[in-house]
C-alpha cells in the first residue's frame, strides 16, 4: 500500500535538484534539500513516539522548515493542523484538546503558557527554533535525511482544519489525503500549472489558500515558489518579475492598485492573477484590467470543500461571479430542502465532489446536519447560477464575515460581548471597507440604567480574541431589530447603524 498524498506531491521529486523555494534574502531551497529537513523532521517526529494517524497542531510563523512540517506530516501519516498564528492561548486551547493533538509545534513565546495545555493531554510540546528549550529542530538535526514512507488510504485523514462555528463552537473539518490530492490535480489542470511556473507565495499557510491550494499546486505541477514570509506590498512588488502566477485575496489587488508602481508592464511578467477567500468587488476587477489589461481569476472555496469553482483559463472570466464549477464537482442551487433550484434563482450553495470533507470531527450531529446522505454539502452561502453555469454568490446564511481574506464567526464575538459589564446582549456585523471587504462591528446594548465602558471592554476583547477578529468599532444601541420570532434582524441591524454614520 502506498502513501497517494505523499508519492504525488513529494515522493516524484526525490532527488531532484530543481529549485523549490525561493526565499526573499536570496537562498533558494531544492526540492531534493526540502525533502531532506523533511524526512529529518519525521524522523525527530515518529522519535517521540507518534504513529499514523496522530494529530500534530502546529502554531508557528510561516518559514521553509514550517512546510516542510506539513511535508513530515504527510510523509509519516500523522494528522497536521495548521492554526493561525493569531489565535491567543484560550483559542488555541480548545483546539489543541478538541483534536487530542499528540504533539503541539509553537513558537517559543507561547510555550509557557501551552505547556499546561500540552501537560493535561499527556502531548508532547515542541518549538521549531534550534536552540530552545523541547526544539524539534535540534531533535531532527544529524538524522538521516530519509524516512520509509508510512502507507496510508486515500481515504484516510492527512489534515483537520478548524472553522469556526455560528454556536461559538469551533468544528473540525476533516480533510482526506483524496480530498486534498483530487483537488490539487483538478486546479493544474484547470490552470494550467506546469514546472515552469513561479508562484509568488505571499499567503499564510495555516489554511486553505496558503496550503492547500497554493503549494500543493505547485508541489503537483512542479513549479517553484517565491515563498514570502507575510504580505508584504514592497516585497510583492520587487518580486513579481521573477514570477508567473499569484494567488491571493482581494485585499493584495485593492492595495496593488493603490500603488502607483504597480504596471502593466510589471503585470505583464505574470500570466495568471488568482484571487478567493473573500468575495472580489467587480469593480476591483475592472480597475485591475483598465490598468493591467489581464483579468483576475476569481474562484470560490471553502475549508470542508477546498476550491468548488474557478473562472475558466481560457473563456470568460466574468466580473462578480466565482466561475462554473469545477471538473469533477457536482454543485447545485437549493432551497431549504435541498431541492435544485432553476437557473436565475438565488438559493443555498450546495457542493458534491471527491473534494468534500468527511465529516466534523468528533461532531456526528453537526455532520449529518450539514453533509447530507447522498454526499452533498450545504455550504450555507447563498447564491444564483446563470444559464451558462456562472455561480455568483449573493450572500451567506451564517452571517460570516470575511475580513482581508480572514472568515469572523459573529457569535464568537457576541459570546465575549454579552458577559462584559453592563451589556445585556450584542450583536456582531460586518460593514463594508475598500480595502478589507469588511470589517467587525460590535453593537452593544447596555443593561437598564449602566454605562458601558467602551475602552474596557474593548481591551477585555483585545485579550481573548486573534486581533483579526478585534471589531473596530463598538457602538451603543438602547435595542437590536428584531423578527416576530424574535431573532435579530441583522440586515436591518446593518441599515440603521448606516444611518447612524450618515447622521454622525
Amino acid at each position: 500500500m502506498s502513501n497517494p498524498l505523499f508519492d504525488s506531491l513529494f515522493g516524484i521529486h526525490a532527488g531532484k535538484d530543481a529549485p523549490f523555494l525561493h526565499l526573499p534574502e536570496g537562498r533558494v531551497i531544492s526540492y531534493a534539500a526540502f525533502l531532506g529537513m523533511a524526512a529529518r523532521l519525521a524522523q525527530a517526529v515518529t522519535g517521540l513516539g507518534l504513529a499514523a494517524g496522530d494529530r500534530v497542531a502546529v502554531q508557528v510563523e510561516k518559514t521553509p522548515e514550517m512546510l516542510a512540517l506539513y511535508a513530515a506530516c504527510v510523509q509519516a501519516g500523522l494528522v497536521f493542523l495548521p492554526l493561525n498564528t493569531a489565535y491567543t492561548t484560550e483559542e488555541l486551547r480548545y483546539f489543541i484538546e478538541d483534536s487530542g493533538a499528540a504533539l503541539v509545534v509553537c513558537d517559543p513565546a507561547k510555550r509557557a503558557a501551552l505547556a499546561p495545555v500540552a501537560a493535561g493531554l499527556g502531548a508532547s510540546l515542541q518549538t521549531l527554533d534550534a536552540g530552545g528549550q523541547g526544539s524539534l529542530s535540534d531533535l531532527a538535526a544529524g538524522q538521516p535525511e530519509v524516512f520509509a514512507t508510512v502507507a496510508r488510504r486515500g481515504e484516510d485523514l492527512a489534515a483537520l482544519l478548524y472553522t469556526s462555528g455560528t454556536t461559538g463552537r469551533s468544528k473540525g473539518a476533516m480533510l482526506s489525503q483524496n480530498n486534498l490530492l483530487s483537488n490539487a490535480q483538478t486546479l493544474v489542470e484547470a490552470w494550467q500549472f506546469t514546472s515552469a511556473d513561479v508562484l509568488l507565495h505571499a499567503l499564510p499557510i495555516f489554511h486553505t489558500h496558503g496550503l492547500f491550494v497554493a503549494t500543493n499546486v505547485s508541489l503537483l505541477a512542479g513549479g517553484s515558489m517565491i515563498f514570502l514570509p507575510k504580505f508584504d506590498l514592497a516585497a510583492l512588488i520587487r518580486h513579481m518579475p521573477q514570477a508567473t502566477v499569484l494567488m491571493g485575496v482581494p485585499t493584495f489587488y485593492t492595495r496593488l492598485l493603490d500603488c502607483p508602481e504597480f504596471t502593466a508592464e510589471m503585470a505583464g511578467h505574470l500570466r495568471l492573477f488568482i484571487s478567493g477567500s473573500a468575495p472580489l468587488l467587480a469593480e476591483t476587477h475592472l480597475q485591475f484590467e483598465a490598468r493591467t489589461g489581464q483579468r483576475i481569476l476569481e474562484r470560490y472555496g471553502m475549508t470542508e470543500t477546498n476550491m468548488n469553482t474557478s473562472n475558466p483559463y481560457l473563456g470568460e472570466r466574468r466580473a462578480g461571479t466565482v466561475g462554473l464549477a469545477l471538473q469533477g464537482v457536482e454543485l447545485k442551487i437549493c432551497d431549504d430542502s435541498g431541492k435544485a433550484l432553476p437557473a436565475g434563482e438565488v438559493g443555498v450553495i450546495e457542493v458534491r465532489g471527491p473534494n468534500v470533507f468527511q465529516g466534523y470531527w468528533q461532531m456526528p450531529e453537526k455532520t449529518a446536519a450539514e453533509l447530507r446522505a447522498d454526499g452533498f454539502f450545504i455550504t450555507g452561502d447563498l447564491g444564483v447560477m446563470d444559464d451558462a453555469g456562472y455561480v455568483t454568490i449573493v450572500g451567506r446564511g451564517k452571517d460570516l464575515i470575511i475580513s482581508g481574506g480572514y472568515n469572523i464567526y459573529p457569535k464568537e464575538i457576541e459570546l465575549v460581548l454579552d458577559v462584559q459589564p453592563g451589556v445585556l446582549e450584542s450583536a456582531v456585523i460586518g460593514v463594508p471597507h475598500p480595502d478589507l471587504g469588511e470589517v467587525v462591528l460590535g453593537v452593544l446594548v447596555p443593561q437598564r440604567g449602566a454605562r458601558l465602558d467602551l475602552e474596557a471592554i474593548m481591551a477585555e476583547v483585545q485579550t481573548v480574541l486573534a486581533r483579526f477578529k478585534h471589531p473596530r468599532r463598538l457602538v451603543v444601541m438602547q435595542e437590536l431589530p428584531r423578527n416576530t420570532m424574535g431573532k435579530v434582524q441583522k440586515n436591518l441591524l446593518r441599515a440603521e447603524v448606516a444611518a447612524l454614520e450618515a447622521e454622525a
